[in-house]
């Protein structure tokens, strides 16, 4: 019996998404964002989680979706290229069980341009779960871009405190 794919799942707007569990570090609520100046308008700012500042990205946003803020909205914490990033998604899912067999590549129209992200897509029942690739959500100038901001932002921070002692 092949080992079953662990996968974190969320919606974004009416769809299901998901991520392999293993990036995915934890979940949780919507908290205050810091704004960014001069990002992408999906590109919310970024949080301070116990001491660690995370760039947000809304994936309602980027996905083109009417952003409608509710108590079920959560940050998926999760690492991209060795940074931390949270993705702001309408609610979160439980964990899903995902034969290997059942992920399907994607159609072809989705590996080009805006679309690329999708990495595949599972069948569950009668329900459609898409796969995607946090790699390539971002282009690589932004993630950068934010990561460096964020990681200037927590030394000042850090400087900052030490002033205040």
């Amino acid at each position: 019996m092949p080992k079953l794919q662990q996968i974190v799942g969320f919606r974004v707007g009416r769809e299901n998404f998901g991520v392999p569990i293993g990036i995915v570090h934890e979940i949780v609520p919507l908290m205050d964002i810091t704004a960014v100046p001069d990002s992408p308008d999906y590109i919310e700012g970024v949080i301070n989680l116990r001491g660690k500042i995370i760039p947000i990205v809304d994936l309602r946003k980027r996905f083109g979706e009417t952003v409608v803020p509710t108590r079920r909205n959560r940050i998926v914490v999760s690492e991209l290229n060795g940074h931390l990033v949270g993705l702001v998604v309408d609610a979160a899912n439980e964990v899903l069980k995902i034969d290997p067999e059942q992920i399907e590549p994607p159609p072809s129209v989705m590996e080009q341009g805006e679309l690329n992200y999708v990495s595949g897509v599972a069948k569950m029942g009668n329900q459609l779960v898409i796969m995607i690739d946090l790699s390539k959500i971002m282009q690589r100038g932004e993630l950068r871009r934010l990561s460096d901001f964020a990681e200037a932002t927590g030394a000042l921070g850090a400087a900052q405190s030490l002033q205040s002692e």
